[in-house]
């Protein structure tokens, strides 16, 4: 099977990466020169535009960072549906609106391809490992067909619900929740660091109690270290809390521990923290942050 990958960040370097190691044929299109040269230097082929890409695979995988990103590469006018699907299949693993999901997939249908709705979970690390979560919304069958390359992508695969963007919206109630588990995280780390306490020491006490999350365990060592190297942008988990809230008013469902962890992200990328990792959090809790 032929596969590629359109949008190479963190993300999609990884899963490459993951893919070339395991023997997959790859082809890849980033805006960016680095990604596409460490994708290259691993056995992977550069396409010169998404519908490049589409000419020459068996799968289009997406992880680019925004709905209208996801846009521009399958329907703009050089996107993949302008290029004849013939029954092949579109992977949408970025986090978008499940509106922006649904939307691509019925102009992709009229082009010839299918679609499967598979937002993706875990970070960079499980990535290349082949063990990241994912969520799949689409045709029973078409999972059933993709299942050999979802296997070497992720596990566990969870299918959410037939139709793309059932995927999208189990991955925004996750984010919802990672959102908040990690800006309540910040402020509590920043209280102990207020409280004379030594921040490590209270880490290792919360990932044995009751105040565990995953989260926390994740992000908050390397905050604590200073180390805001971006593993995932601040700017990016702040983009997916929008979405959230933007399905939670749509079926009228109060949000209001989501609003508080949106206004935290907010500030944390007004003041001037959005390329850094989104554990930068931390900073934006501590008192007199400007």
């Amino acid at each position: 099977m032929r596969v590629g990958i359109i949008g190479i960040g963190n993300m999609g370097l990884a899963m490459a990466l993951n893919l070339s190691e395991r023997g997959v044929a790859l082809t890849v299109r980033d805006l960016r020169r680095g990604p596409e040269t460490i994708a290259h230097t691993a056995g992977a082929v550069i396409a010169t535009s998404p519908a490049a890409l589409a000419e020459s695979v068996d799968v289009v995988i997406t992880v680019v960072g925004t709905g209208e990103e996801t846009r521009e590469v399958l329907l703009g006018a050089d996107g993949v549906a302008t290029v004849d699907g013939d029954g092949r299949a579109v992977l949408i693993c970025s986090t978008i609106a499940p509106d922006d999901v649904a939307h691509c997939a019925e102009h992709l249908s009229r082009a010839g391809w299918k679609t499967l709705d598979a937002p993706i979970s875990g970070g960079p690390a499980r990535a290349r490992a082949g063990s990241m979560s994912m969520m799949l919304g689409g045709d029973p069958e078409l999972i059933e067909s993709l299942t050999p390359l979802l296997a070497q992508l992720a596990e566990p695969r969870f299918v959410i619900g037939p139709h793309p963007g059932d995927g999208a919206k189990a991955k925004l109630v996750n984010n919802l929740l990672a959102a908040i588990n990690l800006t309540a995280a910040g402020e509590a780390f920043a209280l102990a660091e207020r409280l004379g306490l030594n921040p490590k020491t209270v880490l290792d006490v919360v990932c044995a109690s009751s105040g565990q999350s995953w989260m926390a365990a994740d992000r908050m060592p390397r905050a604590l270290d200073g180390d805001f190297a971006p593993r995932a942008h601040a700017r990016i988990l702040t983009k997916d809390i929008g979405l959230a809230l933007d399905c939670a008013r749509a079926v009228d469902q109060p949000a209001t521990l989501g609003v508080a962890a949106q206004a935290v992200l907010q500030r944390t990328c007004t003041l001037g923290w959005a390329e850094e990792d989104d554990a930068a959090v931390l900073k934006a809790c501590r008192p007199g942050s400007s």
